[in-house]
């Protein structure tokens, strides 16, 4: 939640306290008590209580007996704006294009604070590993998507999040080092691309390239993935790079059509 000093007079706490409470749940937090949510939150118990219910009342939260989870109506908040930024019409068919030549998988995704939230995903993959389904949200340093967004930034920007990171191990793999860090997004930078292996996940290695406005400003990356040990990051550059470039310029062109899609991948 943002700070008071960045909050306009208009704002709503009771409102971000309800927003807060969806994003306590995850996967390792499917439900939780209300002290445990509290705490998540960084609210009262007293609050938390009064948005609890409110939330339970209009359908959005369940309880079975000191526990809360979130409802399934919980859903057409994100389906609402899916539907809304044309996701299907502008990003999938590119996406499916990917996986039906090259199988594995396909992303697109877009930074959001020190994370990577993916916005559509098609796959033909079936093992248990990090999922990039449409909402998912990972941490930027471990992904390609990631990556390609932070190099895209204005470099006092970039360079700004970088200070403030923390670049959490997610496998032995991860790099951590910021000054190292530091040198993969330049590269990134002159490459136009970037890749990773096993970084947020063992068994994933992953390609992606920036998608640009009409500016020539990054507003989302496209990957493409497969499994770690039956491709190789050189692999991917090799054979599937081109094609991927292709289908990003493709996707910026689609986005001109959709003004809102465009602001909204934008920030």
């Amino acid at each position: 939640m943002s700070s008071s000093a960045a909050r306009p007079a208009e704002f709503v706490e009771a409102l971000a306290k309800g927003i807060g409470i969806f994003e306590a749940f995850d996967a390792d937090h499917t439900a939780m008590t209300l002290s445990e949510i509290a705490r998540r939150v960084g609210l009262s118990p007293a609050a938390a209580r009064r948005s609890l219910i409110t939330l339970q009342a209009l359908g959005y939260v369940g309880k079975s007996e000191k526990l809360f989870f979130l409802r399934p109506k919980v859903m057409t908040i994100g389906s609402a704006f899916h539907f809304s930024a044309h996701f299907d019409e502008v990003l999938q068919p590119d996406l499916r294009m990917i996986v039906d030549r090259f199988g594995d998988a396909s992303s697109v995704g877009t930074l959001e604070g020190s994370d990577v939230i993916y916005v559509a995903h098609v796959s033909v993959q079936r093992a248990r590993r990090a999922a990039a389904v449409p909402g998912a949200r990972y941490p930027a340093h471990c992904t390609s998507i990631g990556r390609v967004l932070l190099a895209g930034l204005p470099r006092e920007k970039c360079d700004a999040w970088l200070d403030a990171a923390r670049l959490t191990p997610m496998t032995e793999k991860t790099v951590t080092d910021k000054a190292r860090f530091a040198r993969i997004l330049d590269q990134v930078r002159t490459e136009g691309w970037a890749t990773t292996v096993d970084q947020l996940d063992y068994g994933i290695t992953a390609l992606a390239v920036p998608i640009r406005d009409a500016r020539g400003h990054t507003i989302a990356a496209l990957n493409t993935s497969g499994y770690t040990g039956m491709v190789t990051a050189e692999d991917l550059v090799r054979d599937r790079l081109p094609a991927l470039r292709e289908a990003a310029s493709h996707i910026a062109h689609e986005i001109r059509r959709f003004p809102v899609l465009q602001s909204v991948l934008g920030g």
